[in-house]
Formats: structure tokens, sequence, C-alpha cells
């Protein structure tokens, strides 16, 4: 018997078998992955990711869904269900508990609290192989935009800052089961290296891209008021007269580096 999609959670369950072929292709699970699986739904993915794996852990906030999962997972694996929002799950404790150096996390995420997850997960990165993740097309182009871009915004920078970005393939709305108002698309981000990642503070780098982008017309010495002013911003080689959208993140990270006087 199928679920019920329930608004509040923000349910579109993936029904259709080559878009499901088609994302468990692109993740290609082994025996040895620590699979993560957010927000499995009615287990479109769960059940062919656990069949490839053979176990897997599934993050699931609704109690009505988690008795159908476990029942149609005998015989196929093992699955543990974590119930808890995804935003209170710490990844990196998973990894140290579990004995395994970086996890691989997967879901069709939902779509009203995307952003917030995504941003979870990067606090987690250096406990992520890599995630592949449906979501919103629009957040997708957010995500891999480049500087210029009219999307181009604080995701793209916070993202490609602890991540490469890999947009992979579009979902069309009568994939899911109700069709969503939009499209989707599918993702792969794959933390970046140590030696890749930036070595700026991350609450002051945050709060400089944050504030940069808030008035996207202001310029910086307008925008970064609160945080530098003209001379600091050129002493990161960096126009006060430019704006947000034509910076690159790294451009974020010399600003985040320069020593202000108190």
């Amino acid at each position: 018997m199928s679920a019920r999609p329930k608004k509040s959670f923000g349910q579109h369950f993936l029904h259709e078998r080559r878009y499901i072929e088609r994302i468990v292709n692109a993740i290609s699970p082994r025996p040895d992955d620590f699979l993560v699986e957010i927000g499995p739904g009615e287990g479109a993915l769960t059940f062919p990711l656990l069949a490839a794996a053979g176990k897997l852990t599934a993050i699931e906030l609704d109690t009505d869904l988690i008795p159908n999962l476990h029942a149609h997972a005998a015989g196929i694996g093992e699955l543990a269900i974590v119930h808890a929002d995804v935003l209170k799950v710490d990844f990196t404790a998973m990894a140290h508990r579990e004995g395994v150096s970086r996890l691989r996390i997967a879901g069709n995420l939902p779509y009203y609290i995307s952003s917030p997850i995504l941003f979870h997960c990067i606090d987690h990165a250096a406990a992520i192989t890599d995630m592949h993740f449906m979501l919103q097309k629009e957040v997708v182009d957010r995500m891999a935009a480049e500087p210029g871009s009219k999307v181009y915004g604080r995701l793209s920078v916070m993202l490609q800052l602890a991540c490469r970005v890999e947009p992979l393939f579009d979902v069309p709305p009568g994939a899911f089961r109700p069709p969503p108002k939009v499209d989707s698309s599918v993702v792969r981000l794959v933390p970046l290296a140590p030696e890749a990642r930036h070595d700026a503070d991350p609450e002051r780098l945050y709060g400089i891209v944050k504030a940069a982008f808030a008035q996207r017309r202001k310029t910086l010495s307008n925008a970064l008021r609160q945080w530098m002013d003209a001379d600091a911003i050129r002493q990161a080689d960096v126009d006060p007269k430019a704006r947000a959208e034509t910076l690159s993140p790294q451009d974020f990270v010399r600003l985040a580096k320069v020593e202000v006087a108190s």
C-alpha cells in the first residue's frame, strides 16, 4: 500500500523507474560503502541502493513510513533507520561510531529545507566521501553558478569552497507522486581534499559572504561596512566598488583573511 505524501514534510515520492536507475547508476554503490540516505520516503532509492551495497542507514522523520521500509527491506539487505530530523544528525559522530572514515550520502531532499540540509552536510564534509542529491533545479543552478551569473550567490560561494559541484541530469515533475510544480535536478557534491580547502575563519567567512549578498546592488564598501573599510577590501586585492556577484569564491576567502584593526 502506497503512503499518502504529507505536505508538512514536503514529500514528493519518486516513482519513475528510469530516473531511479539513473540515480543509482550515478551513485554506483559498492559493498564496502557506508551509505546514508536522507528521507527514504517509500524506498524508491533505498531498496536498489540496499541491494547493491548490502547495508544502508536511512534518516526518516515520518514515523508512518518506517514500518513499511523495514518490511520491504527484509531479504534485500541490512537497513538501519534513524528516526530524526536530519539537521540534528551528527554525521561526523556517525562515521566515528560506525568505525568508518567517511560516509556516502544520498537523498531526494525536501525542497523547503534543502539549503539548510546542504549547509549542515558541508559542516561535516571531512567525514563525507560524496553526496548525491535530488533538488529543485533552481537550487542546483544556484549551487553551480559562476561569478557574474544572475543566480550566483551565497549558496554558490559556500558550497564551491567546500565541494566540487557537478550537476548531473534533470528530472521532470511527472516522475514524482504528487508531481511538484517545479523541475528537479540531480547533483553530485564531492568534498574538497584537505589541501584544497580554504584556511579562513569559517564564521568570519560566512558572515562576510552573507553580508555581501544581503543587498546585491550595493557595492562591497557599503555592504561590508560592519566588517571592514575600503582600504581593508583593497588589501584583499578586491575593488571596493565591485558588487558581490562579480567576486570568485577565493576573493571572499581573501576578504575573510584580511586583518582588520579593532
